[in-house]
């Protein structure tokens, strides 16, 4: 049988009459082998982040303050509380602005939300006493963010911020924590005492977030820190779950699949939380 390019010998061109049309040219191939070497570097934490510029409502300084780029992290999964986990940064680090002239803090979507009885308050009572650390690394360490939270739950019962916004807080907190004891979890050098810190510290900040929303629930109304009734009651219901008021977490998972507001994600999330429920008074039951 004749090849593909068979004839072209008439046309000069005979020594492609045999080549194979899907081998790749050499340049080709080095290129191919560059690009896969590019692909093999692992993106750092560093290039997802970028110095944004902040102006502060107490004191009027203007100051940079490291935080994500939108967008350019690879998101992996979410976990069953709903904290996002991406690809080589954790996002809960860069979610906290501070000041650091005044000290005032609170996470990005509070930062600019402030009455002048709060910053009056800020100033009498955070700014006049508190001592910052300097900090001058090219990205926050699980340290100094845990520091930064630390503030900003501060900063918020000192300006009588609402239920949810403190609750709030505590809940990313608790998700930093938990980014937190996985690195340490990564590191054979960690030791027991430090995993059992961080376990525990997650636990605490969990703990105020359960109290805090469901205290909100009842007497803030929709959207709550950016999120609706539905995502506040499956939240809730994880945290239930979580520490084993299942009576409750029965109700609002219930409420969740009949609800005709919920999303197919969310309902099916609520579905899987069911299921875990029903497992988990199965093993109490069985004792």
């Amino acid at each position: 049988m004749s090849g593909l390019l068979s004839g072209l010998s008439a046309l000069g061109l005979g020594g492609l009459e045999d080549v194979d049309i899907f081998a790749q040219p050499e340049e080709t191939k080095k290129r191919s082998k560059e690009s896969a070497t590019v692909q093999k570097q692992q993106v750092q934490e560093k290039d997802l982040i970028y110095d944004k510029s902040f102006t502060c409502p107490v004191c009027d300084t203007k100051f940079t303050n490291k935080v994500m780029k939108t967008g350019k992290a690879k998101l992996l999964r979410m976990d069953k509380d709903l904290r996002p986990v991406y690809e080589a940064v954790d996002a809960q680090k860069y979610d906290v602005i501070m000041c650091p002239k005044c000290g005032y803090t609170a996470l990005t979507r509070f930062f600019s939300q402030l009455t002048s009885l709060q910053a009056k308050l800020i100033t009498e009572q955070i700014t006049r006493k508190v001592h910052l650390h300097e900090y001058k690394e090219e990205t926050y360490s699980y340290e100094e963010a845990i520091e930064r939270y630390k503030l900003a739950l501060a900063n918020a019962v000192i300006k009588r911020a609402k239920n949810s916004e403190k609750a709030y807080i505590c809940l990313k907190a608790a998700w930093l924590l938990r980014g937190y004891t996985e690195m340490l979890e990564s590191r054979n050098e960690t030791t027991s005492n430090q995993l059992e810190s961080a376990y525990s510290m997650e636990e605490s900040y969990m703990k105020n977030a359960y109290k805090g929303f469901s205290e909100a629930r009842q007497t803030e109304s929709f959207p709550m820190c950016g999120m609706d009734e539905v995502t506040i009651d499956y939240l809730l219901a994880e945290m239930c779950v979580r520490f084993k008021d299942y009576d409750t977490a029965g109700k609002l998972v219930a409420k969740i699949i009949t609800s005709p507001g919920a999303n197919s994600r969310t309902k099916d999330k609520a579905r899987e939380l069911k299921e875990e429920i029903i497992q988990d008074l199965r093993k109490i039951n069985n004792k």
